[in-house]
């Protein structure tokens, strides 16, 4: 059962902007962010594709060695694992799409839901992700879906991976944006669909000072 004290939650497909947004809002507000595909992230890149041929409980098992925490506001939130940062050999484009696939198990979703709904009631947040608003925090009064197409998503992409140092493809990130879509939206578990409550952004052809003036606009 959730406390009284503020979620926020922010759901939408892969590179739609979420973390930027995310991140601002938190800081703006002044209250945690949390990265929950960051969370999925983890396990992808720890277990790999053996996660599909363990049992459910050997997969219990396994989720059970790993504790997250979460501190600091805003850009400055910190999502920890067993103490340690998340750091950035979980932001690649082969970890991703592992995350998808794990997404995909009841263990690991449980699992997650669990600890997310446990972090909430400890500091207020921004909660990031694909289910936040439907299924993790379906009591949140604030909720907000963003949206835009797989083309302006993968060109995203592949500028910030430009910009960042890294060789990249635009059609091959295109390509697997869509193939992660497809993953996310038709999963049994837990679609990528936006709550019935939730406002929904299209952010196609809107800059990110547009979509959080959007999102600030409809807070108290």
């Amino acid at each position: 059962m959730q406390n009284n004290l503020r979620v926020v939650t922010l759901d939408g497909p892969a590179g739609v902007g979420k973390t930027t947004l995310a991140k601002r809002v938190a800081q703006e507000l002044s209250i945690a962010y949390l990265d929950t595909g960051a969370m999925f992230r983890i396990f992808g890149w720890k277990f790999g594709k053996s996660a599909q041929n363990m049992s459910e409980k050997e997969l219990e098992d396994h989720i059970a060695q790993y504790t997250f925490s979460l501190s600091g506001i805003g850009f400055d939130s910190v999502l920890s694992v067993n103490g340690a940062p998340v750091g950035d050999e979980i932001r690649t484009e082969e970890v991703a799409a592992l995350a998808s696939s794990v997404a995909k198990l009841p263990a690991v979703r449980n699992a997650l839901k669990r600890v997310q709904r446990e972090i909430s009631t400890q500091t207020s947040l921004v909660a990031e992700g694909r289910d936040m608003g439907s299924v993790v925090f379906p009591t949140a009064k604030y909720k907000f879906f963003l949206d835009a197409t797989a083309e302006e998503r993968g060109a995203r992409r592949f500028n910030q991976l430009q910009e960042m140092g890294k060789e990249a493809d635009l059609d091959r990130i295109i390509e697997q944006i869509k193939e992660r879509d497809l993953q996310d939206r038709t999963r049994t578990i837990a679609p990528l669909v936006a709550a019935k409550d939730a406002h929904i952004i299209d952010t196609t052809h809107l800059d990110i000072d547009g979509v959080f003036n959007s999102i600030m606009n409809f807070f108290d």
